[in-house]
Order: structure tokens, then sequence, then C-alpha cells
């Protein structure tokens, strides 16, 4: 993480101390997320643990190990939906699941899975064009909470109107609602759809590579890290998607100025999916 260069600075000081703490004592690695960000998102860990000192949470996250877990879900950025972006599902169905009929067989990582919502969305859409049986997904995050939740299956009921527009926009080819059973104003979304699907913990920021895959989706996950994080995770990336593979980035990501960009083609430019060429 680039701290503002000014040597007084004893905010950054001790906000750097707590990030190299933080993966000296737990493995988590934020020290290279953009500054700024991470300074607010912090500021609001203290403000929610009653705290006024950067050092005062840093010795409460190092000695408390239920601090950490409410530091690690304020400061990873937890923000999904089911077939978000609807018009990334619908360019995916349109142009790649065609492509992806030509495989035997389908490896597909979806990065930063989150609580799920997307993977769901995306196990929906492969079992509506007839893809799903041939087709396994890990999905991973860092965080062993959210993937807690994404195993479950179960959302809150007051997002369905949303999720179900979404969904119509996205292409989908039935009613939304065959997919889920709505209980105690939740919803519970098939077993089924999760049969494909492997749950996983993985840091981008400290893990390597763990397989060859023909899809990779890594949506809006780059967006709060700085340029040299940005660069390592597109090597592994690079090193982890098949030739002729696609990697879907987020609508603010971008390919360009990184050191591989002259390995893909522009498969699709609105929706940032990308071909490996080379």
């Amino acid at each position: 993480m680039s701290a503002p260069d000014n040597d007084c600075d004893v905010e950054a000081v001790e906000i750097g101390l707590l990030l190299d703490g933080v993966y000296r004592r737990y493995g988590f690695d934020f020290r290279d997320y953009a500054y700024p960000s991470m300074k607010r998102r912090i500021e609001n860990v203290m403000r929610a643990e009653g705290l006024e000192r950067v050092s005062e949470l840093q010795g409460k996250l190092l000695h408390d190990p239920a601090c950490m877990e409410r530091f690690l879900l304020a400061v990873t950025v937890n923000v999904t939906a089911m077939f978000r972006d609807p018009s990334f599902y619908l360019a995916f169905r349109a142009r790649v699941v065609p492509l992806l009929r030509t495989y035997p067989f389908v490896r597909i990582w979806h990065v930063g899975c989150c609580t799920g919502e997307e993977v769901y969305s995306l196990a929906i859409l492969l079992t509506e064009e007839g893809l799903y049986s041939q087709c396994r997904i890990y999905a991973t995050d860092m965080n062993e909470e959210v993937l807690s939740k994404a195993k479950a299956g179960i959302f809150p009921i007051a997002f369905l109107q949303e999720y179900t527009s979404n969904y119509l926009k996205s292409g989908g080819k039935s009613s939304f609602s065959e997919y889920y059973t709505a209980l105690y104003g939740n919803v519970v979304f098939r077993r089924g759809l999760t049969d494909n699907v492997v749950f996983s913990q993985h840091n981008l920021v400290t893990d390597a590579s763990f397989n060859e895959f023909h899809v990779i989706l890594c949506r809006n996950v780059m967006i709060y890290f700085n340029q040299a994080l940005t660069e390592r995770v597109h090597r592994l990336l690079y090193e982890s998607v098949a030739l002729s593979g696609f990697l879907a980035l987020g609508n603010r990501e971008s390919i360009k100025f990184t050191p591989h960009e002259r390995c893909y083609d522009e498969f699709d430019r609105d929706e940032r999916i990308y071909r490996r060429i080379r």
C-alpha cells in the first residue's frame, strides 16, 4: 500500500504497521490496496469499535480474533446481486456460451464470489443453455464467512424484485421462481444449482494459480488495488486462463496498460470480456 509522501504522517505509519501486523498474524495481505479507500475503511472500523487511534485498533486486532472477523468483513468489498449488470450476462449468453459448447468439459473460476448471488446466476444461465452438466465452477473468496453464506444459497426476499428484474434483462428463459423456494422472509435456491460448484477460500494477493480454466470471472475485484497489486493479479489470471479461454473483468476495469495486454483479444468491448490469444 502506497502511503502519502510525508515522513511526519503518523497515521499513515500506524496504518502501515496495522496492515503488516494483520498479514503476519492472520495471513491476509491488504498492504497493496489503494491507500485512500483502505484508510476510509479502517476509519469506519475504528468508529464501529469505539476506538480513536489506529494503534488501538492494531492491538485489538492482534489479540481478538473476533475483532479480526469484523475487520475482514468491513474492509473487503462485498457488493453483489443476482445477475448484477444484466447486460454482461446477456453478452455472455449470446457470445461466449456458443463457443463453450465446443468443449467436452468447461472449467470456470469465479473470483471473489462474495455471498454467492452471481455464482447462482451463472449456474442458472448455464442450466438454461444446457451446459451446466459439463461445467465445473470454482467459486472462491478470501472471506470464510461470506463463503458460508454462498454455500447456503439463502438470500433476503426483500431483494427478490430486483433479482427477478435482473434475470429477465439478462435473457432469462424461464420463470425465475422455478429456481427458489420462499421461506420465512428469505428465498432458498435449488440445491441442484451447486452440484457442480466448488466453494473454496482463495486469496488473490497471496495464493497461487491452482488450475487452468476456460473462463475466469473477476469482475470489479481489482478496482481497490494499487498498480503493483493489479499487475500481480493479472499475472495470476494470465497463468490460470487457458489459451483461447475467456477473462471477464468489471466495467470499471480493463486489460489495457497491463503487462499482458497483448496476450488477449478484446472479445466484447462493452462488457470487458477478453479472449487469450497467446
